[in-house]
This record gives C-alpha cells, sequence and structure tokens, in this order.
C-alpha cells in the first residue's frame, strides 16, 4: 500500500481520535504543526500497513511519556558530564544541504563512548534528536517555505578500529530508539573516510540495520567531498569533509570552518544554551505552581 494512499491516512487518522490528553499532548510536540506529515513518517516506516504504523505511533507515545520526553530539553546534562560526552559521542551539525536539510555530522571512528555512563549517552542522543525536531527542521521548514522533516547525516570513520564494536549494544539501543521512536528522520547516510577494517564491521553492523535504513547508506570514496558537494555547499561540508584547494572559497562563515564536534561549536553553544534556558523556564513554572514560601 502507498503511504500516499488517501483511504489509508484517513484511516490511520479516525484511530488517532482515540488519544487521552496526555497522549494528544506529547502528539502535539512530536509532530510541531504537521499531524497528517508525522502519520505518513510512520505509515512509510512501516510499509504502508495501517495497523502496524498505528500501533508503532500508540507504542512511541507511551514511551515519550514513561521517559518524560516532552521535558527533556529542560534537563541539561551537568556541565562536567556534558562535556565528556561531546569528547566522547562526536556528533555535530555542518550547516544544511542545498534543498535545506540540515547536516548532521558523526565522528563514528573516532567515538569512544566510554566516558560517562551509558544513560547519559542515550538522554544526549535523545535532546539531540528532540533539539532537531522542535527547533532546527520548523526553523529550516520557515527558511525554506516549505515542509522540511528529515536531515541527512554524514559519517566519519576516521580512526574506525575493531574494538569499536565492544560498544555494540550501546549503538543498537540508540539505533532501536531512532527506529521505533524517530522513523524516517533521516533521508540518507553518507559513509566517508572509511579505512580498510570498515568492510568487516559494516559486515557485522549491515545485518543488524532495518532494510529501510540499509537503503540510505551511501559509502563515499576518500572524505566525499566530491560527491557531497553535489548535495550541499562548501561551507556546510563537515570539517572532516575538507581539503585545502585554493580553488575553493576558505572565508566560509563563522562556525562552519571549525570543528563541529567541539563543544564550542556554534551549534552545541545554542543547544546547551537552549537547555539551561528551558530549565529555568520550568522551575520558574514549578515555583509559581507551587505558590509562594511560608
Amino acid at each position: 500500500m502507498s503511504v500516499n494512499n488517501h483511504e489509508a491516512i484517513k484511516h490511520f487518522q479516525s484511530l488517532m481520535n482515540n488519544l487521552d490528553e496526555k497522549q494528544e499532548n506529547t502528539f502535539q510536540n512530536m509532530h510541531q504543526g504537521y499531524p497528517t506529515e508525522t502519520l505518513v513518517r510512520f505509515l512509510k516506516a512501516r510499509d504502508g500497513n495501517v495497523a502496524k504504523a498505528h500501533k508503532s505511533l500508540i507504542d512511541c507515545l507511551q514511551w515519550r511519556l514513561e521517559n518524560e520526553v516532552d521535558n527533556i530539553l529542560a534537563k541539561p546534562i551537568p556541565a562536567d558530564l556534558y562535556k565528556s560526552v561531546r569528547d566522547s559521542q562526536l556528533i555535530g551539525m555542518s550547516g544544511y544541504s542545498k534543498e535545506g536539510l540540515p547536516v548532521i555530522a558523526l565522528g563514528v571512528g573516532l567515538s569512544t563512548l566510554d566516558k560517562v555512563p551509558e544513560k547519559y549517552y542515550i538522554q544526549s542522543h535523545i535532546q539531540m534528536n528532540e533539539y532537531r525536531d522542535r527547533v532546527i527542521l520548523p526553523k529550516a521548514t520557515k527558511n525554506h517555505g516549505r515542509f522540511i522533516s528529515s536531515c541527512m547525516k554524514v559519517l566519519d570513520m576516521t580512526g574506525l578500529k575493531l574494538s569499536a564494536l565492544n560498544q555494540l549494544k550501546l549503538l543498537s539501543a540508540i539505533a532501536t530508539i531512532d527506529d521505533l521512536n524517530y522513523p524516517e528522520k533521516t533521508a540518507t547516510y553518507y559513509v566517508v573516510n572509511a579505512p580498510y577494517i570498515f568492510s568487516a564491521c559494516w559486515k557485522i553492523v549491515k545485518p543488524l540495520l532495518h532494510e529501510r535504513t540499509k537503503k540510505k547508506v551511501q559509502v563515499l570514496q576518500s572524505c566525499g567531498r566530491e560527491e557531497l558537494l553535489k548535495v550541499m555547499d562548501y561551507a556546510s561540508l563537515p570539517h572532516f569533509c575538507r581539503k585545502e584547494d585554493s580553488g575553493l572559497p576558505q572565508d566560509c562563515a563563522a562556525g562552519n570552518t571549525e570543528n563541529c564536534f567541539s563543544i564550542d561549536h556554534v551549534f552545541h553553544k545554542q543547544l546547551y544554551n537552549y537547555m539551561m534556558h528551558q530549565a529555568i523556564i520550568g522551575e520558574s513554572r514549578d515555583q509559581s505552581e507551587r505558590g509562594p514560601s511560608m
């Protein structure tokens, strides 16, 4: 069944009329004003099967409620722990594609994921997803005058070793969170700087991925710069995809030429400042609800 089938969407919408108040509130946080498009995402993720898509979405809403995901952006990881997370879970945003999709960079090969308890890596990952969905994508939609619901990811395999498979349990947990609760949020995965050991690792990881995810993976030659320049401008290339070239502009916008994994990068500063601000708002709201202290 095509995900564009109006009858399937209509049926799905009718099933969603039975949400309780808490489910409805968290669903609104999810869809950000685009409920039908969100239903289409879940339909696509479940090959157009309305029953499976509905169950998947209801399970997602329950997961959000049980894990207080709606409030997760008001719960910043303590600064010292957050620095350790950023130093060992390499991720950042380098810009936008020519079509307006956020470009998310991941340093897969050099991420150790061993500096803090696993719960903080998972918390940070969910916070990144929620910031993308509630702040970055709505902003991209407004700036480009059309609905943008997904990003593209560039995976840097520099420094990859077989020992990275020791983190397979944590990586699988993160991948499962994305598959179940953030389906169809990544349009393409570009793999760059892949060493010879990548083939061995890929043979182990590939069977664990959903078929629709595997189809989105593109392994590029070397740093992938030439291929990536077809879908994004030089200013949006992640730092690990750049090579000095006198024929290319080097005076890019501030914040784009630096290491996008760094905690000092503009993206991470904006993200953490946003979470701190949300925490202050939450504390003020809680105090107001409690009333003046005696």
